[in-house]
């Protein structure tokens, strides 16, 4: 009976009466608080996570998930590598790789080019770019055939189409009568792929192995040995089990290492976002505070009958933070479900804004990819659900306990 007596009486102060609109008004303000700092926190984790699932998933369809190599770039001795990476446990596959630095031309334009020598039938087995051709196959490379695949951004910015020739400048020269000249090789586009990354989309040009063995001078060696894994995130673990098993002149690096400042950048950027944005739940929920204090101070007068018809402290107590852990409730779902809404709609949400301003919200040459990605856990999102509840039943304490020590002679000396 005391508990139904208790939460009628506080659910009926948060109904507005013409004598306390304005502080039920107030604490109408801090639902609202709560409920867009709540669903901001949901928005912009989930959007920082799928940001980084995003990215993490193309650079693994471009990159290696752990790379063999030599402190000079030469790797001799490459077969009976691949062989020993192969037994080792998580490798699928393995595939050796030519890289290099040099610049493309064709007409007038003129694109500096990071430039992969890859085997066509095992290059497909590590990575996945020959699901990503736009037109013409990864195949479409042969040896001696001089042919180039061509990232879709370069490939625009060059001005060329499949068939097209372009001119490859490397930075060996050869030494002529007037001196140092750079080497020149003609190939002809035979693909254009696109992984929706423009970093590998306007800089990567992709030539066959045996080919850029020729055009850099490599003789039968390799840059480096390419594994792919069953699970990504083993490669810092296989990394140092291959490496334990290779010569010491040898380079094993994985795709943390390669990208681990981005990496690292994407998660500090979400704790503080988190932090940030905790603060403003923190401080629409400890607006409860000035709410409660001033319905305390209005309801002094019923604090004191009710004391006087036998109520306790403790029932006092109760009173208030039932009113106030009822707002903060109230705002926290009320966050929760419209952040849930708008994180699983963020697809639909941003094309309709970018037409309405007639602008590109996220540009793919700053942010690497050109829409807005979601992903939605679980895990954050309990979090955030328990953060915005414990920190409004915490702003109830204090008011609560104040009425609480309400004494009904004082508050009734004037009624």
């Amino acid at each position: 009976m005391k508990t139904s007596f208790e939460v009628l009486i506080g659910l009926r102060y948060l109904r507005a009466r013409r004598r306390n609109g304005f502080i039920s008004f107030i604490s109408l303000i801090s639902i609202v608080g709560i409920c867009l700092g709540v669903a901001a926190l949901i928005i912009v984790l989930s959007v920082m996570n799928g940001f980084q699932k995003e990215i993490r998933g193309r650079i693994l369809g471009v990159a290696s998930h752990v790379e063999i190599s030599s402190y000079d770039g030469r790797l001799s001795n490459w077969p009976a590598i691949a062989s020993i990476a192969a037994k080792q446990p998580h490798v699928k596959e393995t595939a050796p790789f030519v890289s290099a630095q040099g610049l493309m031309s064709y007409g007038g334009n003129v694109r500096g080019v990071m430039v992969r020598g890859v085997d066509p039938t095992q290059e497909n087995r590590v990575v996945e770019i020959g699901h990503d051709m736009v037109a013409g196959k990864l195949s479409g490379l042969k040896p001696g055939g001089f042919g180039i695949l061509l990232g879709v951004e370069l490939a625009r910015q060059l001005g060329v189409n499949v068939g097209d020739k372009v001119t490859l400048i490397t930075p060996q020269g050869n030494i002529t009568p007037a001196g140092m000249m750079p080497r020149l090789k003609q190939f002809t586009v035979v693909g254009v792929f696109k992984v929706d990354m423009y970093e590998y989309d306007a800089t990567l040009a992709m030539i066959d192995l045996h080919d850029a063995q020729v055009l850099f001078r490599m003789g039968d060696k390799v840059s480096g040995v390419r594994l792919k894994l069953d699970d990504a995130m083993q490669a810092p673990l296989v990394k140092e089990q291959v490496a334990s098993q290779l010569p010491q002149d040898t380079l094993t690096t994985d795709w943390t290492d390669t990208n681990a400042n981005y990496f690292r950048a994407v998660q500090v950027e979400k704790r503080m976002m988190f932090i940030i944005l905790t603060l403003i739940v923190a401080v629409a929920t400890f607006n409860l505070v000035s709410t409660l204090v001033m319905v305390v101070t209005d309801k002094q007068a019923d604090i004191a009958i009710l004391r006087t018809l036998g109520a306790s402290p403790a029932s006092i107590m109760k009173i208030f933070v039932i009113q106030g852990s009822v707002a903060g409730v109230a705002g926290t779902l009320a966050g929760v479900g419209f952040g849930l809404l708008i994180a699983s709609n963020l697809n639909v949400i941003v094309p309709v804004i970018e037409k309405i301003v007639g602008a590109k919200l996220i540009p793919s040459q700053v942010y690497l990819i050109d829409y807005l990605p979601s992903d939605i856990q679980s895990g954050d999102v309990t979090a955030i659900t328990l953060i915005s509840l414990v920190l409004a039943l915490l702003a109830t304490l204090y008011p609560s306990w104040r009425a609480a020590r309400t004494q009904p002679a004082e508050a009734l000396r004037y009624e």
